[in-house]
């Protein structure tokens, strides 16, 4: 079943078309790689799913309802490239107020801030973090309410190769528990550790498909490799 319907979507933005008919279905309970260049329209698609982005036309369905639907408030944990929040405040008060926000208890907040390693800092303003730092703040702010879809723009970005292992493991966590994960990336080895793979560029959806299935297609080792062979036959 689709956690995510999407139907010939149009986004313009700056008076061209950023997503240009772009149809696509998201699976309940997987991860899924959004993967692509800079500038390919994966944040203006994320922006479309969780309903902050105005669409010219298309439908979207996130969770059987309209993107954007209040109802889905507290079903949609949507982390942006930049930091969502509060920079006077630390962390762990941060992470109280959204907890209050949520109706969360305080157990929730202590469990997140353990997912994301920021032990060491709950007690440290969030203008004194690193970048790095600053983006697991909000993060463990999206997977407060445990809600069954993550919506994660680069979530990863910056971040060591230890810290990013540890990431990923609790991501998968997340999908075996039936929560489903869109998340992005423009570093094609994040591949490996996704279910589904959705490969874009120029606004357009090259490939979507199980990520296995993906490389036996394409005759591929790598997303990586299978990318460049779909943006070459694309060319030809």
């Amino acid at each position: 079943m689709s956690a995510i319907a999407i139907d010939r979507l149009v986004v313009v933005r700056g008076g061209r078309p950023v997503l240009d008919g772009l149809s696509l279905a998201i699976e309940q309970g997987r991860i899924t790689g959004l993967l692509g260049p800079s500038g390919c329209g994966k944040s203006t698609l994320m922006r479309a799913i969780v309903g902050v982005q105005r669409v010219a036309s298309g439908s979207l369905e996130v969770l059987g309802g309209e993107a954007g639907d209040p109802a889905l408030r507290r079903s949609v944990g949507y982390l942006t490239q930049a930091p969502s929040v509060y920079a006077d405040l630390t962390v762990r008060e941060n992470l109280r107020y959204f907890g209050r926000v949520l109706d969360v208890g305080d157990d929730a907040v202590e469990r997140v801030i353990e997912t994301v390693d920021l032990a060491d800092a709950v007690h440290s303003r969030v203008d004194r973090l690193s970048g790095g730092q600053r983006a697991r703040v909000s993060l463990a702010a999206a997977m407060l309410g445990e809600p069954p879809l993550l919506v994660l723009d680069e979530p990863t970005v910056g971040l060591d190769p230890v810290l990013r292992v540890s990431l990923w493991d609790g991501f998968r966590r997340l999908a075996e528990a039936g929560t489903t994960l869109l998340v992005s990336s423009h570093v094609m080895d994040e591949a490996d550790r996704c279910d589904d793979i959705v490969l874009m560029r120029d606004g357009a959806v090259l490939a979507a498909e199980p990520r296995a299935q993906l490389l036996e297609r394409t005759g591929c080792t790598g997303v990586e490799e299978a990318f460049l062979k779909l943006v070459g036959e694309a060319a030809a």
